[in-house]
């Protein structure tokens, strides 16, 4: 896929039925492509969209960045992790939005996709760059989702939670415990609530962040399922139309 700075690898799942479907761009964690997401996206396809998950480090090489175990251990975790995050902080907001751009617009020209708005959803990092995408290009983006998402009110002054005012209304942002401080909580859900989007922020019981992905020792079974059932049912409000 062409980006303004090289060829994004990325993997695809949509139904094999020759009809078009609308799009759902999905923006990894920090771990990147894997087996994990692969089957997220085939999940997704079954029930009638494109999936897309851009290799969002491409300027760093392909898919696989480092090497991953079959299970991500809360041991082996922080020096994986080390690894990454020196690339994910070199990703910058100005690169962020030029490559959701590239995407956007690949997946405009996709045979297989229905015409009209897409939406995004992300884990992890992935959730920040969600909400980076709606809000820059707000009519090309119907829905947005997001899970684990980290920290999303900061002191920057590109702070996600600034954004909340351009995000569509269509909007989900499932939080694990873990992901922020009470007093953040509580700063998101008055920004949300001051935009009239109240309500779509959730904490989800019982989790720590990364709770969606289950090759990490952080998966929650039961938070899993509560994101298809947030999730699934907020793509169908959104992309009726497409």
């Amino acid at each position: 896929m062409s980006t303004a700075d090289g060829q994004a690898d990325a993997f695809a799942a949509f139904p094999d039925d020759g009809a078009r479907h609308p799009a759902v761009l999905l923006y990894m964690d920090v771990f990147g492509i894997r087996p994990v997401l692969e089957q997220r996206a085939r999940e997704l396809a079954e029930h009638g969209y494109y999936v897309l998950i851009p290799n969002l480090l491409y300027r760093n090489g392909p898919t696989p960045l480092v090497e991953l175990p079959e299970h991500i251990s809360h041991e082996v975790r922080p020096a994986i992790a080390a690894q990454l995050i020196p690339l994910v902080m070199a990703h910058t907001t100005e690169r962020v939005l030029l490559d959701a751009d590239a995407y956007l617009g690949f997946l405009a020209t996709q045979p297989e996709i229905s015409p009209g708005p897409v939406a995004v959803i992300g884990y992890c990092l992935g959730g920040v760059l969600a909400m980076r995408t709606a809000a820059a290009y707000p009519d090309r983006v119907a829905a947005v989702a997001g899970f684990h998402p980290g920290a999303l009110v900061t002191d920057a002054p590109d702070s996600p939670h600034l954004l909340i005012p351009e995000l569509p209304t269509q909007l989900h942002l499932g939080l694990a415990e873990n992901d922020m401080p009470p007093e953040s909580v509580d700063k998101l859900n008055q920004a949300l609530d001051s935009a009239g989007l109240g309500n779509t922020a959730e904490l989800y019981p019982d989790t720590v962040h990364g709770f969606t992905m289950s090759d990490t020792d952080a998966f929650n079974p039961a938070a899993l399922q509560r994101h298809w059932d947030r999730l699934l049912p907020l793509l169908a409000r959104a992309l009726a139309n497409t």
